[in-house]
């Protein structure tokens, strides 16, 4: 930071997510950085002097996530990325996180659906103990943006909505419940009108709950809906704020049977989550906080192991 306090942040990569983050760093917001758009401040992150800034927001694809970072990190520069933090070799993380840790910088990688009310809702309820044991959880996650990604030559490929919609369900349910079984597999997976996935179903037995977890680039209108079945009741969440009207139902459960009495929140408002994120990020920059790169870690095991089966799933088809 300079001498004034103010925290200076720069966004690398002004497509679809770069607009919004701009908009969320609001006054801190210095310059842009992007190859080939116009308007950009400047085309490459190593012509912005580093004197002139103490953090940047990367909305960038995922291969050159890895050097990137490790040049603002390297340089003392915190970094707001976008999810999922990718890398060619597991091994690649560790040292991104040691390299943060020894330049005091902080890393986060960008998942802002943690920061939705109900998702947060959800937590707390979860861990307050109230539904008992919970005995399994089901989410699905769909938007229509098949035709973009078909048309986009770097989106559509490789392991296709897996690892841009999966990587939020995984996180969600980390989020949620903390550790969660390594025994995650695919259950099926499509390519409809896409080279890469479109529709991908993924589940988890062996943790408490069970898992399951759906993803599409084939629902046409976006949504959401989660549905958990616990020992005293159940709770559920129909679409995100972006998309409202977002709603949260308790239902508690009568024994031996009968209609249960629910109660539901009902949110119908702008999405919330892109400015809380930042702010999310901005407090822990400044109050030191350490790098900890072990959810991203879990999370590309994690999603290597089911695009690859997801990719056998579809080669028999």
């Amino acid at each position: 930071m300079t001498n004034s306090g103010k925290f200076r942040v720069v966004v690398i990569g002004m497509g679809v997510q770069g607009p919004k983050r701009k908009k969320a760093a609001g006054e801190d917001f210095i310059a842009s950085v992007d190859p080939v758009k116009d308007g950009a401040d400047y085309h490459s992150i190593e012509d912005v002097p580093l004197g002139d800034y103490d953090a940047a927001i990367a909305c960038i694809p995922d291969e050159p996530k890895v050097e990137l970072l490790n040049y603002l990190l390297s340089n003392g520069k915190h970094v707001l990325v976008e999810k999922p933090l990718w890398a060619e070799n597991d091994e690649d993380i560790t040292k991104l996180d040691a390299v943060a840790r020894e330049n005091n910088a902080y890393c986060m990688t960008a998942y802002n659906h943690r920061f939705e009310p109900h998702y947060v809702r959800m937590r707390d309820l979860i861990q307050s103990g109230e539904l008992g044991e919970i005995y399994r959880c089901r989410m699905f996650y769909g938007n229509g943006t098949a035709r973009l990604v078909r048309e986009s030559e770097w989106r559509d490929q490789g392991d296709g909505v897996l690892p841009d919609l999966g990587s939020h369900l995984l996180d969600t349910a980390k989020f949620w419940f903390g550790d969660l079984g390594d025994d995650f597999h695919t259950i099926s997976a499509s390519c409809f009108e896409n080279k890469a996935p479109d529709h991908v179903v993924i589940g988890c037995d062996s943790s408490k709950p069970k898992i399951e977890l759906e993803m599409t680039l084939l629902q046409w209108r976006n949504h959401f809906t989660c549905d958990i079945l616990a020992e005293k009741g159940t709770a559920h969440i129909r679409s995100l704020c972006k998309w409202g009207p977002s709603s949260f139902t308790v239902r508690k459960r009568i024994l031996p049977s009968g209609r249960p009495p629910e109660e539901t929140v009902t949110l119908v408002q702008d999405d919330p989550t892109w400015d809380v994120e930042y702010q999310h990020f901005r407090a822990q920059c400044l109050a030191g906080t350490q790098t900890d790169l072990s959810n991203d870690l879990w999370l590309q095991k994690t999603l290597r192991q089911l695009g690859q089966e997801a990719l056998n799933e579809v080669a028999k088809s």
